[in-house]
């Protein structure tokens, strides 16, 4: 923190309310050293702090929409290693930065590789998982990030210099070296891309490894990809996502959702910081109440994906509005609203990830996680910019914090239920406009391999 010598008192955001014509000394009690000290990001140049942090977010921003596309073209998990190298690499890089303008050029090329990262992961773990264990693998993929979010405060509390910090949380990233001999390939998307004989070899590597043998009904089922060779080989595109009605109505909605859920999630993270408290306490508070509010979607998905989508978004919109009802005389009424609201918007920014996986089909899957994601990360730009509404109106950011939830409720109404059904694989499901040789198996009693529940094949 800076301090100014001619006398300066600090501003509500962080800078100095007036001039540093008198220069500046900086505090060594909460950290050794940050980016802020190193390179005197103070006064005239404290607005290049926000800068950074919007051109890391607009890395994630773009990580979410490159690396969906080419996911979906050339599979999941060579983007996950591409994008687990270029984390590690650029990150260590980051620790040696000799200027605040190439720490921020390497930061951006860590905010896309994050992106590739967190949604391939999932789409993987979600695309490798049988109907009944879907929820559950998408939902304690969430639960990692709470508990980085946790582990990252105690690092930070033994670690104060901000290089040895960098260079200690990007480091670990190079022990994922070990997935280019573990981390499997999807079957699922091999298959959508007429590649049958390998979805068919680690799928058999799956089932052996699992010690759940496949049946000769369900061998005799891979016959239907013969016939939908014209339909898969067909190339997909962001186009696919709005080209048709239905596909179209289903994506807008879960941009908006997407991009409602971030957006309030931020928001209200930014809004009830100031507890007063230890930084280090505080940045392990918000990690804490992470894990109840992916716990509880444990116990709503599997009844309804859909409304359990619905009621945490009103859960969490309702409180924020009621935070503008109590008055400031009751702060600590208000921090308990807002962190309900927290807990509702959490569980549903949980929720929206597994709701995504299963509404878009195979084909164009990663793309619409992308441009979810991407919506999302705009969200999020736009969360630190919704509380210069406070100027106009000191209740309007949670006012936008209630009704924005409230509407995306509403919109969820028109999505389909999507819990404890067979994943989409093309378009022409969606649109039903054509019925699949593999459903034609399923009503003859014979298992569909879309569905077919095989784990995760194991290295223990």
């Amino acid at each position: 923190m800076a301090s100014n010598h001619s006398g300066a008192a600090a501003g509500g955001d962080g800078h100095p309310a007036v001039s540093c014509q008198g220069g500046w000394e900086y505090s060594t009690e909460t950290f050794h050293s940050t980016i802020a000290t190193e390179w005197d990001l103070v006064c005239s140049n404290a607005s290049l702090n926000n800068v950074g942090s919007s051109i890391y977010m607009f890395g994630l921003l773009v990580g979410a929409v490159l690396f969906g596309h080419l996911a979906d073209k050339y599979g999941r998990r060579i983007i996950i290693l591409i994008s687990l190298a270029i984390q590690a690499t650029f990150g260590v890089a980051a620790a040696f930065a000799p200027n605040f303008y190439v720490y921020t050029a390497l930061r951006f090329m860590v905010g896309t590789s994050i992106s590739g990262v967190i949604m391939n992961a999932f789409v993987l773990g979600t695309e490798w998982t049988g109907l009944r264990k879907r929820m559950l693998a998408g939902i304690i993929t969430d639960y990692f990030f709470g508990f980085g979010y946790i582990i990252l405060a105690g690092v930070a509390y033994l670690i104060r210099d901000w290089r040895k910090l960098q260079l200690a949380i990007s480091a670990p990233g190079f022990l994922f070296i070990v997935y280019i001999w573990v981390l499997p390939k999807s079957a699922r998307w091999l298959m959508a891309n007429d590649r049958n004989e390998e979805a068919w070899e680690v799928i058999l590597k799956a089932a052996e490894m699992n010690g759940k043998p496949i049946s000769k009904d369900l061998e005799m089922c891979q016959v239907y990809q013969t016939d939908e060779k014209s339909v898969l080989k067909k190339k997909h595109s962001f186009i696919d996502l709005v080209r048709t009605p239905t596909m179209r109505k289903r994506s807008l909605i879960v941009f908006y959702l997407w991009f409602v859920n971030v957006l309030v999630y931020y928001g209200l993270s930014l809004n009830i910081s100031d507890f007063g408290m230890n930084i280090f306490l505080t940045q392990m508070i918000f990690g804490l109440v992470e894990m109840p509010a992916r716990t509880i979607t444990l116990f709503t998905l599997n009844r309804s994906r859909k409304f359990s989508q619905l009621a945490f978004l009103v859960v969490g919109g309702t409180a924020c509005l009621l935070t503008t009802c109590i008055p400031n005389d009751l702060p600590i009424v208000r921090t308990v609203l807002a962190m309900v609201g927290k807990f509702g918007i959490t569980a549903s920014l949980s929720i929206i990830y597994v709701y995504s996986a299963e509404v878009f089909p195979t084909v164009i899957r990663q793309n619409g996680i992308g441009i979810g994601s991407m919506c999302a990360r705009i969200g999020g730009v736009l969360a630190p910019m919704m509380y210069l509404l406070r100027n106009i109106n000191p209740h309007a950011p949670m006012i936008l914090s209630g009704l924005c939830p409230l509407l995306g409720a509403g919109l969820t109404l028109l999505l389909p239920e999507t819990a404890n059904k067979p994943l989409p694989d093309t378009i022409e499901d969606i649109e039903g406009e054509s019925l699949s040789d593999a459903e034609d198996c399923v009503k003859a009693g014979i298992f569909d391999p879309r569905t077919v529940p095989v784990e995760t094949p194991r290295t223990d």
